[in-house]
């Protein structure tokens, strides 16, 4: 096993595999810009060393910077996290090249499946069921018509090399199509330095299920049951659970094993995601893989009992799995909730600044996976998640009911955050029946059954107008005293004591 790991990541994650490092006695090394030199995963890691300036572009996105730290601090292994460079075959080459492991899949599967058009036609190939649409970019105009007066519309317009919802577009009727095309592409360009688009035929209602998977390199690849992702809003996930609510047995199996056979075609080995949607008739197709840990992984960790980091370390260092299919076993009900730093009253528009005050829940079947602490000041420069809230039920409806408490009791003050838009999503009636698909929180918000919460502003400035009211009385009833003198002075003393008392529950 490695004696020393560099997380090439910062924020939640990196502290996150700092921690499965500790448990094992492997000493971590972080790395951090300019902006990041007193963040938690700093103060956290066994060794810290500067990478540049605050734009990811100078630091986190430089694979040299990143591998000369790896090389000044003797670490033997480089674990990318997600987001940043963890799918860029070449940092995993360059990792390869230096000779340092790079914890996750090899180059060559992460370059096959990170192209969404190769990925389907491998997938297709094989007859595994995919969205029907194109497994080519489309490079012309007239050829994206003409496809999508073939599979009919409504359609989308996927970005072949991207995810996270960038250079997307659902397009409802055909002449939509020529603008949602050229801004596909321009969208794409920007988010991945390459504009090509695919098409897919638009499915109504769909759910998003991914299954995640497990591969060493000696042949051996499991499933470790799937995760529910349908609650996104504006195509970004912001609640997962596992199991899925919808998931049988029976589906689950047949979902798995379309889950190995696609990683196996693709030879893939570390931790990865096969995503699919599941149409309102239980059909499934591939929609995609993620070559790399999931944001979402800990509610596979609760129910399946594995913990996935360390499993990612012994594969990296040449271990077979010490899993079979069979020793998997599911059991429970857990549910993610990730908590930004963003304003919901403002469209979700990040919020940074200064966390003034933190109380992170705890007690049974709770756990916080935090990049932030009180007193430090998130960055302008970053994806602003603070953490990633997660509880443990025996069942689903535990699960609800015990992240319903843990929301209850989590406080940040400073920047404006998503708490409390979670607190009403999880009264919904549909959620709690499990009726979900990808379009249920942007519906809800459209329709105003899910409200965005007033500015806190509000509730400060109804504080102060009462205040205001109760000197004013306060003043009124000793002038009137003073006018009169007939009123008794004991009277006056209690109505004024009883002013001055503060509202009880």
């Amino acid at each position: 096993m490695f004696k020393k790991i560099l997380i090439a990541n910062r924020g939640e994650i990196a502290v996150r595999v700092m921690r499965a490092c500790r448990e094992m006695g492997i000493r971590s090394v972080a790395v951090y810009s300019e902006v990041d030199r007193k963040a938690l995963h700093v103060r956290y890691a066994d060794e810290a060393l500067p990478i540049g300036p605050a734009p990811a572009v100078e630091s986190y996105l430089r694979i040299d910077r990143i591998i000369d730290a790896a090389r000044r601090s003797d670490a033997e292994a480089i674990h990318p996290g997600y987001g940043f460079l963890a799918e860029n075959p070449d940092f995993a080459r360059a990792c390869r090249d230096a000779g340092i492991v790079f914890i996750g899949p090899t180059p060559e599967a992460m370059e096959l499946m990170g192209s969404k058009t190769a990925a389907r036609r491998l997938v297709m190939n094989a007859g595994l069921p995919v969205v029907p649409g194109t497994d080519a970019n489309l490079d012309t105009f007239e050829e994206v018509a003409r496809v999508a007066r073939e599979i009919s519309f409504p359609v989308m317009l996927k970005a072949a090399a991207g995810g996270g919802g960038k250079g997307l577009r659902k397009v409802a009727r055909e002449e939509q199509l020529q603008s949602a095309w050229r801004n596909a592409r321009s969208e794409a360009q920007n988010a991945f330095g390459d504009p090509s688009v695919y098409l897919e035929k638009w499915i109504e209602r769909p759910r998003h299920v991914e299954i995640q998977l497990l591969g060493d390199a000696h042949g051996n690849l499991i499933y470790l049951g799937e995760r529910e992702c349908s609650l996104q809003r504006r195509h970004q996930k912001v609640l997962e659970e596992c199991p899925s609510p919808l998931l049988d047995p029976a589906l689950r199996d047949r979902m798995g094993e379309t889950a190995v056979r696609i990683g196996k075609l693709a030879g893939y080995t570390n931790a990865g995601t096969a995503e699919f949607l599941v149409d309102q008739d239980r059909n499934f197709y591939f929609l995609e893989m993620n070559a790399r840990l999931q944001v979402e992984h800990p509610v596979t960790e609760l129910v399946v009992g594995i913990d996935l980091v360390k499993e990612q370390f012994h594969i990296a260092a040449g271990e077979p799995l010490e899993w079979r299919q069979e020793d998997v076993q599911l059991r429970g009900a857990a549910i993610e909730v990730r908590i930004y730093a963003e304003d919901p009253a403002r469209g979700f528009f990040p919020s940074p600044g200064l966390i003034t005050r933190l109380a992170i829940p705890s007690g049974p079947g709770v756990r916080s996976d935090s990049g932030v602490y009180e007193g430090w000041r998130v960055p302008l420069e970053y994806d602003p998640l603070l953490a990633k809230l997660v509880v443990w039920g025996t069942d689903r409806g535990q699960a609800v009911t015990r992240m319903r408490r843990a929301l209850s009791e989590y406080e940040v003050a400073g920047p404006q955050t998503n708490l409390q838009f979670f607190r009403q999503l999880l009264a919904h009636a549909e959620f709690v029946e499990g009726q979900l698909d990808t379009g249920f929180i942007d519906r809800m918000l459209a329709e105003g059954t899910l409200k965005t919460p007033p500015p806190p502003e509000l509730g400060r400035v109804a504080i102060l107008a009462v205040a205001l009211e109760m000197k004013s009385r306060r003043q009124h009833l000793r002038s009137e005293t003073r006018t009169n003198g007939r009123a008794s002075a004991w009277k006056a003393a209690g109505r004024s004591e009883e002013l001055d008392r503060w509202p009880g529950r």
